[in-house]
């Protein structure tokens, strides 16, 4: 199985950067990762929020294949305690899926058809993020949940 994470937009930030790069590394040991980035919309303010959302999901829809499994990092989604998180994992590569797709929107979410086309919803947690700490977070626990699929000393209960 791989795992694809599409993130809407680059970070400028260096540490996030840098911290995204460590545990994408660490990953490769495990299973197959990509990340796609979709380039952020330009002069959004000549559009609605809709409008926007639209044109994410047209972006979003170039790298989704029918095949694929696709859950939506949302505030609205599923929690998981990390445990459970890698017995989802181990879930979906039990069931034959070739790819396990998440997504980070942009600023105000996603369209109700990205949403229909959606297999599910992850929420990280009941806090709010920048899109760019999302995208940290999200790795270290997919690195977290292979770790202790291994039975790795990375967590600790």
């Amino acid at each position: 199985m791989k795992i694809t994470l599409i993130l809407n937009g680059k970070t400028e930030d260096d540490h996030i950067i840098k911290g995204f790069a460590i545990y994408e590394q660490r990953l490769k040991h495990y299973i197959s990762f990509e990340t796609i980035v979709i380039p952020a919309l330009k002069n959004t303010k000549a559009l609605s929020v809709e409008q926007q959302k639209q044109k994410e999901a047209e972006l979003l829809f170039k790298h989704i294949q029918s095949s694929d499994k696709l859950i939506l990092l949302d505030e609205n989604g599923k929690e998981y305690h990390s445990v459970g998180f890698s017995e989802f994992i181990q879930q979906q590569m039990n069931s034959g899926i070739k790819n396990l797709v998440f997504v980070v929107g942009g600023p105000y979410g996603f369209s109700d058809e990205v949403y229909k086309r959606a297999n599910g919803k992850l929420s990280l947690s009941k806090m709010t993020f920048s899109h760019q700490m999302v995208r940290l977070f999200f790795v270290e626990q997919v690195y977290r949940a292979m770790t202790i699929l291994k039975n790795e000393p990375y967590h600790h209960q």
